[in-house]
């Protein structure tokens, strides 16, 4: 399935130029906009069943076989702890190469469905909100206001690399 997005600016009067912005590949989860680092978009494809893998945490639904390369798939929505849904025409799989200590790896992102691509410059990104130790916001890039919409941009490395599933441990 491809996805069809237009590009938008969003850049205000005197900002950076759109060649000194990033973009940003939007997507919906449980109503709000997040985005990714377009250059870490390898693929999007439509929802099809994964191989469940015993013994793992409920977020991942197991992998896909990618044109030979066995991907692990996440639903981003079980992760971030919103209400898991019944999968739709519009729900597909965000396929990203991630960066991690050993290594690219490539992993795939169940999201309710694709939005946009953005282009955001530095100038329209604001920090994440600190909410003290309790609340872990370390895999949030930024927020940026684009359209008149809050868009949460995710560093998805960090997300991973946050897990205790994916990180390298000593047996």
């Amino acid at each position: 399935m491809q996805a069809e997005t237009a590009s938008h600016s969003a850049t205000v009067p005197g900002a950076a130029s759109a060649a000194e912005a990033d973009q940003f590949l939007t997507f919906m989860l449980d109503g709000e906009e997040y985005g990714v680092d377009i250059l870490r978009v390898q693929e999007i494809k439509g929802w099809e069943s994964a191989t469940e893998i015993p013994n793992t945490p409920p977020y991942i639904r197991g992998v896909i076989n990618l044109r030979g390369t066995i991907v692990p798939v996440i639903d981003l929505r079980r992760r971030f702890a919103m209400e898991a849904i019944e999968y739709t025409n519009t729900t597909v799989i965000i396929v990203l190469r991630i960066r991690a200590a050993d290594g690219e790896k490539t992993m795939g992102f169940i999201v309710d469905a694709v939005s946009d691509v953005y282009n955001v410059t530095s100038e329209q990104m604001k920090p994440a909100p600190e909410f003290g130790g309790q609340v872990r916001t370390d895999y949030v890039k930024g927020l940026a206001t684009v359209d008149g919409k809050m868009v949460i941009l995710l560093d998805i490395d960090q997300l991973v690399s946050s897990d205790v599933v994916f990180s390298d441990t000593t047996h």
